[in-house]
């Protein structure tokens, strides 16, 4: 799988309900989706690989502004993942082709986490998608369902993602031990993506308003692979925003 053919989606929303406009914001003197790129570049990857995915034309406009490819989708999508499966059929990727989902508000994204997935992703070939998950590190993520859990069985395969603290530790129920946070980055093949995107939502993706729980519901497998370093925040609302500003523009 050395010569696997690898590209970066990065979907690009205007449409954000806490922070509309978001891929537009300025950082640096740079619209945040730039920044996302370069740290795809940091990664390894050439801006040949590497498309933003919108759903609007100021988008794709200041993309071409900035050199970064880009590509505009449907804008009833209800959801990334589907943004990549349009691109993919318009690209004409071949079903082996693997698409890594980074997502477009996480400009201090570490190009060492892009490079992990892409690693497990060349190394591990029997999982229909892949993702990454990273240690808990307090009581209050742990019990905070805005944070999703992710529970490992063998051979780095996810077994649930949960709102609820999982796995329940009966001798310890304050244990943090073994408790991992899921990280919203993604690589499919393209043929898995088509898979995906044929199943109507299902029960439990319904009830967490998780949607990787509709491809495990339908018997797709997840590998998870675990990233140990401090993950910078991504930007949600206008307070994040300014946070992130300040770092950068230090």
């Amino acid at each position: 799988m050395a010569n696997l053919p690898i590209k970066i989606v990065i979907p690009a929303r205007y449409g954000s309900s806490r922070l509309p406009g978001k891929p537009l914001l300025l950082l640096c003197g740079k619209p945040m989706f730039w920044h996302v790129a370069q740290q795809a570049v940091k990664a390894g990857f050439s801006l040949e690989d590497i498309i933003i995915a919108t759903d609007d034309q100021r988008i794709l406009d200041a993309a071409k502004f900035c050199d970064v490819p880009a590509i505009l989708t449907n804008v009833e999508h209800a959801s990334g993942t589907d943004r990549l499966h349009e691109v993919s059929q318009k690209m004409n990727w071949p079903p082996e082709t693997i698409v890594i989902n980074v997502q477009g508000d996480e400009p201090l994204i570490p190009p060492k986490l892009i490079e992990a997935l892409r690693d497990f992703v060349i190394s591990k070939a029997q999982f229909d998608i892949y993702t990454v998950m990273s240690p808990l590190t307090s009581l209050d993520d742990l019990n905070n369902p805005n944070v999703v859990k992710v529970a490992q069985g063998e051979n780095c395969s996810a077994v649930y993602f949960s709102r609820s603290p999982i796995p329940f530790h009966r001798g310890e129920p304050d244990s943090i031990s073994n408790k991992y946070r899921h990280i919203g980055i993604y690589a499919y093949s393209v043929a898995s993506l088509s898979k995906f995107c044929f199943y109507p939502e299902s029960v439990l993706e319904k009830i967490e308003k998780l949607e990787q729980l509709r491809a495990l519901s339908n018997g797709m497998s997840i590998g998870v692979i675990c990233f140990n370093e401090a993950l910078p925040h991504g930007i949600d609302t206008e307070q994040d925003y300014i946070n992130v500003k300040k770092i950068m523009e230090k």
